[in-house]
């Protein structure tokens, strides 16, 4: 008779750079991540989804997709079927600009329950669906089988009411988010998922759980290592991957200690994205001067040429009038690679895709000669030097943008992508709407490696599947799906 796998939890722990997690390894600051690295499987350079954005991210790691077929595109967005910005929380700022009741609802309901794709099952469907017990704390893909009332008893019940959190959702069978969701009484709190708080509430939570033996599978989610990078620099990030690792302790206590819950429990840990230092602000909208850009409280849109949405690290720009996008995309794309800070400019002409640097263009489609490291075959004509690529017997290996042509196709074949994405360089960030950056901190959502390449860490994992060349975040679900005998 097969043994039942472990119950197993994914921690997330949001811009974990491995640089950093090894420096807080070696100061004796992480003692739980330290005893996962000793006793796992450590990878330092999985990579993450391009814009390396946590919703986009989040939605490859609970999906096994990329944008093309989960169709999240990016922190701020535009959707072309209702005309209007999507703005997932750029900042409180952005969020403002946008109208903060809308913003609240596209983040906590709609990228869910409208914008996710609807015809392919999150991990937490899956697992839903086998009878396997699922739990989630606060993360921004959440969508199970389980219908769950906004939280009754909660202290902030008022408040959620107010910001019109009234409605139902969908979600894992034990789902906590933010205060606003609680599929039983815990005695944790979040203060509506304050910053600082997020992880303590999730290290709350988890203890229950493990102590009540409530789950087969735990998403458990530690955000607030991205949001003290971003204010204090990813140099810093040791402080507060300390704070993750002392939720994760908690959790691991609750089971009585290291060896008592590993020999129960296996365990992934990873980043979505990593961080890197800003230096240079930069407002794409003041540089398109000479077109009608949309704004977002706009008198008259339908005077609009342009939609432009900054994404941290990265930007999307739309032609609004479809008719037009032919004629305006060259004269578009040029007055683009001409701005201090723009990297990497893309687009797709007909079948191809079409990336450029300040001089010069490569152009690639999938299918041909060239196989890279997961298997993926291309065609590739024009200047290689754009994406720092090599050609080598017949494959292509990557430099400084890992797995560029997988990630940037993804991206640019999203139907609600932007019809130019933009990738800025090292040091730069593309102010949002609500005129906020992160200058002297910390950011991430480009192409290049500096954003792109985090942690993936398993210990105790059954039935893996076959290892590619490098590891991406799209592998996860299917790794949890085999630890439980599943297929995706």
């Amino acid at each position: 008779m097969t043994a039942a796998p472990k119950k197993l939890v994914l921690a997330v722990i949001d811009a974990l750079s491995p640089a950093a997690l090894d420096r807080t390894i070696a100061d004796g600051r992480a003692p739980i991540l330290a005893e996962l690295v000793r006793r796992g499987e450590y990878s330092r350079d999985c990579v993450s989804t391009f814009p390396s954005l946590t919703p986009v991210a989040a939605s490859a790691i609970t999906t096994g997709l990329g944008p093309d077929e989960h169709l999240i595109p990016s922190m701020n967005w535009y959707h072309r079927g209702e005309e209007r910005y999507v703005e997932y929380g750029s900042s409180f700022p952005a969020t403002r600009a946008f109208g903060v009741f809308r913003s609240l609802q596209d983040t906590v309901y709609n990228m869910n329950l409208a914008h996710l794709v609807q015809d392919r099952r999150t991990i937490f469907e899956q697992l839903d669906d086998a009878g396997l017990r699922t739990a989630c704390t606060t993360y921004l893909i959440y969508r199970g089988r389980y219908r769950h009332e906004p939280a009754g008893d909660s202290r902030y019940r008022r408040i959620a009411e107010a910001a019109q959190f009234r409605h139902p959702t969908w979600g894992a069978r034990e789902l906590f988010y933010a205060d606003l969701f609680d599929s039983r009484h815990t005695g944790c709190s979040s203060t509506l998922g304050m910053p600082g708080q997020r992880d303590r509430h999730a290290g709350c939570v988890g203890s229950y759980l493990v102590e009540h033996d409530l789950f087969d599978f735990l998403l458990l989610s530690l955000p607030d290592n991205d949001t003290y990078s971003h204010r204090a620099g990813p140099d810093a990030q040791p402080t507060s991957i300390a704070e993750a690792d002392r939720a994760l302790e908690r959790v691991f206590h609750a089971a009585g200690g290291v060896d008592d819950f590993l020999a129960d429990h296996a365990v992934i840990v990873m980043s979505d994205h990593s961080q890197s230092l800003v230096e240079q602000p930069l407002n794409l909208a003041q540089h398109l001067g000479d077109w009608r850009v949309l704004t977002p409280s706009d008198s008259a849109p339908e005077e609009a040429e342009l939609a432009v949405c900054p994404g941290a690290r990265s930007a999307m720009v739309y032609v609004l009038d479809p008719s037009r996008r032919e004629r305006m995309l060259p004269r578009l794309t040029r007055q683009l690679r001409g701005v201090e800070g723009v990297d990497l400019t893309a687009w797709r002409e007909g079948d191809d895709a079409v990336v450029a640097g300040v001089v010069g263009e490569l152009r690639f489609r999938r299918g041909g000669d060239l196989v890279d490291g997961r298997s993926a075959r291309w065609s590739v004509d024009g200047d290689l030097s754009i994406l720092d690529l090599t050609v080598l017997d017949g494959g292509i290996r990557f430099g400084d943008y890992p797995d560029a042509l997988g990630r940037l196709w993804s991206a640019l074949a999203c139907p609600r992508a932007g019809d130019v994405l933009l990738s800025a360089t090292p040091g730069y960030e593309f102010v949002d709407w609500g005129g906020s950056h992160h200058q002297e901190g910390g950011s991430h959502g480009s192409l290049h490696r500096c954003d792109s390449l985090g942690v993936l860490l398993t210990c105790g994992l059954d039935r893996l599947p076959a290892e590619p060349a490098q590891r991406h975040l799209r592998d996860v679900t299917p790794m949890i799906a085999a630890h439980f005998g599943l297929t995706s």
